[in-house]
């Protein structure tokens, strides 16, 4: 991986056909391709990152594959703001309309899938793998969807109490969430962790793949298209030792989700969110690849219980 550099330099790099940069290098047809622009997703939209800093990501062979945005602490500031305008709108919606949406994302997904088995090919995972990553994903999509509207059933409750009332207990969401996926498997990792966040009405912020951040920028452009609204989902690209004490001191977080295992950044996670109280979930040792990384007590980890009294007429 190469040093960071600032945009205003205006290197480019020519491709090859299949997209992939060969330095300078035309294709045998003669013609440069053009190369695939990689920006953040902040509020529905594609803003270049404010710093105008970006760093290169390159395949086996050392060609670069594109350049990255090197996300910025006002960057992230500015996705806390667009998820939190989010928030209302997404959260009032029914269960089952969330639902739909989720799986429209996974219809869209389906029909872009060569696209991102592509990409994860082009960042180092065999075929085979880049495949069975992207079939996860879409199923993982699925999975979320069926449980929009029954995870209330499972977690809420009527309670016994001793007096003339009845006493509910319901899930609301937490609000906005940090999340920093997992470096891998950077498809399946960034789905897994984002879904279970928004399906029960939070909004979020999430730092993609380090190492390989082409398939959570591509899976942006779905949600762009998608029926979701702009800011429920924000991605960013960049730097996790740079971006974690961000991500776990603004102060309008609600909570953090942390998928890596650096226990150097846990241990700043843990230190910073005591400022506001934010709900701190660590999935440093799921094997996001297994059954048991799909689970509706992943929904669970963003809810609030509110309990409600009412009083039992005559």
């Amino acid at each position: 991986m190469a040093k960071t550099t600032n945009l205003k330099t205006g290197k480019t790099d020519k491709v090859t056909t299949n997209g992939i940069p060969t330095n300078g290098s035309p294709s045998k047809s003669g013609r440069t391709a053009v190369m695939k622009t990689y920006k953040i997703f902040i509020g529905g939209k594609f803003p270049r990152t404010e710093s105008g800093r970006y760093y290169q990501i390159r395949n086996k062979e050392g060609q670069i594959l594109a350049n990255i945005c090197h996300s910025s602490r006002k960057d992230f500031r500015d996705a806390v703001v667009a998820a939190r305008q989010a928030f209302g709108g997404w959260s009032s919606r029914s269960p089952y309309n969330r639902g739909q949406i989720i799986y429209r994302i996974a219809e869209m997904l389906e029909g872009r899938r060569s696209q991102f088995e592509l990409e994860l090919e082009q960042q180092g995972t065999s075929r085979a793998l880049a495949q069975k990553e992207v079939s996860q994903s879409i199923d993982r999509l699925v999975y979320y969807a069926g449980w929009a509207d029954k995870y209330q059933q499972i977690f809420s409750s009527v309670n016994p109490v001793n007096s003339s009332h009845f006493n509910f207990s319901l899930c609301e969401p937490t609000g906005v969430v940090a999340i920093i996926s997992p470096e891998k498997p950077s498809l399946l990792g960034l789905i897994s962790t984002i879904m279970p966040v928004i399906v029960g009405g939070n909004t979020c912020v999430a730092l993609a793949s380090e190492s390989e951040p082409l398939t959570g920028i591509t899976f942006s452009e779905v949600l762009n298209t998608s029926d979701l609204p702009g800011g429920v989902v924000n991605i960013l690209t960049g730097f996790e030792k740079e971006l974690t004490t961000h991500f776990s001191s603004h102060m309008d977080v609600n909570g953090i989700l942390y998928g890596r295992n650096s226990t150097g950044q846990m241990k700043t996670i843990q230190e910073n969110s005591a400022e506001n109280l934010k709900r701190v979930t660590l999935l440093d040792q799921t094997n996001w690849n297994t059954p048991e990384a799909q689970n509706p007590y992943l929904i669970l980890d963003h809810q609030e219980i509110k309990t409600t009294w009412h009083p039992i007429g005559y």
